[in-house]
Formats: structure tokens, sequence, C-alpha cells
């Protein structure tokens, strides 16, 4: 069972209800201030392909619009490395069975950003690749690493 789970069976079980100390809207302000600091493992494994394979010229951490996880400058290049989960992946995503509301529109809200940044990014004469979580696996090297040579071209 898994730690959430059994926080609320035991919560049910024992009849406690937990109050926040935050009315709902300032609740929301709190979380939305929190900032991740990025996907860091799928970043990692992006940067170990890249020095396996010797792509040289990216850099992360850019401050261009839509904050690509790499950049390469010269070739004018901005790549995006989406999770499965958080970005809708088509082969991989699964609608959880709680909160489904809630968790459809923030996919569909994601999508659409996703969108939206990559369309002003080429508007801006940038390149665009998204590369799927999935696709950083050993099995799928190879076939990532054509495609961005190919974007790199």
């Amino acid at each position: 069972m898994d730690p959430r789970s059994f926080a609320a069976s035991l919560r049910q079980a024992l009849d406690i209800n937990m109050t926040d100390i935050f009315t709902k809207a300032k609740r929301s302000q709190v979380m939305s201030s929190i900032r991740g600091k990025g996907n860091k493992k799928t970043e990692l494994r992006l940067i170990e392909i890249f020095k396996n394979h010797r792509i040289k010229g990216w850099r992360r951490n850019s401050k261009l619009f839509g904050r690509p996880d790499f950049v390469f400058p010269n070739e004018k290049l901005a790549v995006f490395v989406d999770g499965c989960y958080w970005h809708g992946c088509p082969k991989h995503y699964r609608l959880p069975t709680t909160h489904i509301k809630y968790w459809s529109a923030k996919i569909t809200r994601n999508r659409k950003r996703d969108r939206e940044v990559g369309s002003a990014l080429r508007k801006a004469g940038w390149r665009v690749l998204r590369i799927w979580e999935h696709a950083l696996t050993r099995k799928q090297e190879v076939c990532t690493v054509r495609r961005i040579l190919k974007a790199l071209e």
C-alpha cells in the first residue's frame, strides 16, 4: 500500500479530519510559488548521451522563452525533455484514478503550453526538438541520437 492511501485509510479509521491552516486560495498561492528545479534524472541521462556520442555545443539553464532543458545556440536549436506523465505521452500516460478532472485539465494545460512555447520559439527563428522521457532508455538511445543529429544538421 502506498503511503498516501495508508495515511488516508488511517485518518478514516481514526475519524481524523486534518484541517489546513490556510484558506484554499492561500494554499493555491503558496503551492504555485514552489518551483521545481528541473527534471534532473532525465537531463543527466541526456547529458550522458551527448557525451557518449560526442555531441558538442549544448548549454543548460538557458533564459530562452519556455526554459528549454538544453540549447545549441550556434544552431538555434532548443531541446526539451518531456516527462511521459507530466506532458501526456501518448504511449505511456495513464490518467490517475483519483482527481480525474484536475489531472486531465493539468495535462491538457501542459500540452497547450508546450505547443505555445514551440510556436513562439519557431517564430523567433529557433528550431525545437522535443524528446520523450522514454526515448532516453538504452534501448532507444540510437534512435534518439539520430533524431538529435538530424535536428543539428
